[in-house]
C-alpha cells in the first residue's frame, strides 16, 4: 500500500509538472497589409515583442505564451475564418485582436466560447459586459485605454477651453470626419451629444476614405462649412492625406485626431500640414524619463537587438495590452483550473488603478469592473508642433472623465 501511494503521488506529481508546463495559446489578429496597417504594425510589433520576453522570462507560472500572429489585412471576414481555424484545432485561452469591425462581429462568439479578447479596438460598445445600457453584452471583451467616445469627449473639452482662451464668439462648430466603417463611426453620435451639450454647433458630417488619397473635395466642404474644430476618426495614413489635401485647399479649421489619427512618424510624413494638430495620447512616448520606460526598452530589443529604434505612441499600448493579460494569466494561474478564459476574465476584476509591474509610469492607471468595461477614462491631448526640419509633440490637455451610467456601452 506505502508503494501504492508513492507511485500515485509520484504519478500526480508528474501530472501537475506537466499541466503547469503545458503552453497557453494566445491568438494574435494585426492588419499588416491592409487599410490600417501603418498603426497596427507597431502595435502587433508592441504585442508580439512583449510576449516572447513574457517567455525569456519566466512566461505564466512557469508555462509559455505560444502566440500565432496572422495578418488579415483588415479584412472581417478573414478574421472570422481565423477565429473558427483557432478555436478547431487549440485551446485558445485569449485572443490580442485588432479592428473594430471584426471585434466587434467576435463579440458575441468569443462570450460564448468564454475567450477574452484583448482588442486594439477601443469602442465604446465594448464597454457593457452586462448589456445595462446597450443590446449587446461584451462580457469578455477588453482593451486597454480611455474608449474612443471617451478620447473625442477629451478632445472636445479641450476644443471647449481653447475656444474660451483664443476669445471666440458666439457658438463654436463641430464636425466629425471618417470613413462610413464601424471603427470611425463608434464615436460619432455619443462624441456629438456631449459636444453639444458642452456649446457646439454640429455640422454634418463629412466622409473620407480609410485609404490615402485625394480629399480636397473633402477638404472644401469643410472650408465652406465654416468648422471650426474637425474631429478626424480615421487612422494616421488617411489623416496624413486629408492634412495636405486641406493645406492645399486653405483650409484653417483646427484639426483634432483619434488615438490612432496621429503618431510620430505621420507627423514626419505631413509636414507643417500637421502644424497644431491635436490627439489622443494614451501612454508613455518613447523620450519620455518614466520608470517603466527602462522594461519597455528592454523588450523593444526582442525586435530590435540594437536598441536604437524609435517606437511610435502605439508600440507602448501594445506592450501594455500584453502586460494587462499576463498579469490576468498569473492570477488565473493560482485559480481552480488555472489559465482558463473565465478565470482570466475574472482576474481582470481583481484589482483597482492597477499598472502591470515594471511598466510604471507608461501604463495608465486602470480598472475593470464586472459591471463595467471602462478600464480607463483619462485622456490625454497631444499637440503638435512643427516647423521645417523640427518636430515634437507635447501635452496640452488632460481630463478624467466621469463614468456616467448613461455613458456606458456608447
Amino acid at each position: 500500500m506505502r508503494k501504492l501511494l508513492l507511485a500515485s503521488a509520484a504519478l500526480t506529481l508528474v501530472t501537475v509538472q506537466a499541466a503547469q508546463a503545458e503552453d497557453i495559446f494566445v491568438g494574435h489578429l494585426a492588419d499588416l497589409t491592409g487599410a490600417t496597417a501603418s498603426v497596427s504594425k507597431p502595435f502587433a510589433a508592441g504585442v508580439a515583442d512583449a510576449m516572447t520576453y513574457i517567455n525569456a522570462h519566466g512566461g505564466v507560472g512557469g508555462s509559455k505564451i505560444n502566440f500565432e500572429t496572422v495578418d488579415y489585412s483588415y479584412q472581417v471576414p478573414r478574421a472570422m475564418a481565423q477565429y473558427k481555424k483557432w478555436t478547431s484545432e487549440t485551446k485558445m485561452a485569449a485572443i490580442q485582436g485588432w479592428g473594430t469591425g471584426d471585434t466587434e462581429a467576435l463579440s458575441s462568439t468569443v462570450a460564448k466560447d468564454e475567450i477574452p479578447y484583448f482588442s486594439a479596438s477601443y469602442s465604446g460598445h465594448l464597454t457593457d459586459p452586462m448589456g445595462k445600457t446597450s443590446a449587446k453584452p461584451a462580457p469578455y471583451n477588453f482593451f486597454y485605454g480611455p474608449s474612443y467616445t471617451d478620447g473625442c469627449r477629451g478632445l472636445v473639452d479641450w476644443a471647449a477651453a481653447d475656444w474660451k482662451k483664443k476669445g471666440g464668439k458666439g457658438q463654436p462648430k463641430f464636425v466629425h470626419m471618417g470613413d462610413n466603417h464601424p471603427y470611425p463611426n463608434a464615436p460619432k453620435d455619443a462624441c456629438g451629444a456631449f459636444a453639444k451639450e458642452k456649446g457646439f454647433e454640429i455640422l454634418n458630417p463629412i466622409q473620407y476614405s480609410l485609404k490615402p488619397g485625394d480629399f480636397k473635395a473633402q477638404c472644401l466642404s469643410l472650408k465652406e462649412s465654416g468648422a471650426d474644430y474637425a474631429y478626424l476618426a480615421n487612422t494616421a495614413g488617411s489623416t496624413i492625406s486629408l492634412l495636405k489635401s486641406c493645406e492645399t485647399v486653405g483650409t484653417k479649421a483646427q484639426f483634432m485626431g483619434n488615438i490612432w489619427g496621429m503618431d510620430e512618424a505621420g507627423l514626419k510624413a505631413s509636414g507643417e500640414a500637421a502644424n497644431g494638430m491635436v490627439w489622443v495620447v494614451a501612454a508613455a512616448t518613447w523620450h519620455d524619463n518614466t520608470p517603466g520606460m527602462a522594461l519597455v526598452r528592454e523588450i523593444s530589443k526582442v525586435s530590435d537587438p540594437s536598441g536604437k529604434e524609435d517606437r511610435p505612441v502605439h508600440y507602448m499600448r501594445g506592450v501594455c495590452s500584453a502586460y494587462y493579460m499576463k498579469e490576468a494569466m498569473d492570477i488565473a494561474a493560482t485559480m481552480p483550473g488555472g489559465v482558463t478564459g473565465p478565470n482570466i476574465k475574472a482576474s481582470m476584476y481583481k484589482k483597482a488603478n492597477w499598472v502591470p509591474a515594471g511598466l510604471e509610469g507608461v501604463c495608465l492607471p486602470s480598472s475593470w469592473k464586472a459591471d463595467d468595461h471602462r478600464g480607463s477614462t483619462q485622456v490625454m491631448v497631444y499637440q503638435a508642433d512643427v516647423k521645417g526640419d523640427s518636430i515634437s509633440m507635447h501635452k496640452v490637455h488632460s481630463v478624467e472623465l466621469p463614468r456616467r451610467p448613461e455613458w456606458l456601452g456608447w
